[in-house]
């Protein structure tokens, strides 16, 4: 059995065996999780949100 994918010229366009195809589900799923450690380093690298100092615009007057 024969598979072709859209890959970049560096990787073959066929896919000719079973381990081949288990290869790149297996290289997907890796460049899913570097993709998340990714995000999870940039949400990480924020900084928190500053606080609220003081009582100063925390009532609101509702009435008119």
């Amino acid at each position: 059995m024969s598979i072709s994918i859209n890959s970049p010229s560096s990787m073959p366009t066929t896919i000719d065996s079973g381990s081949s195809l288990k290869v790149a589900v297996m290289a997907k799923e890796q460049q899913k999780v570097e993709g998340q450690m990714a995000l999870q380093l940039i949400e990480a690298a924020q900084p928190p949100a500053p606080q609220p100092v003081g009582n100063s615009g925390h009532n609101v007057n509702t009435t008119a």
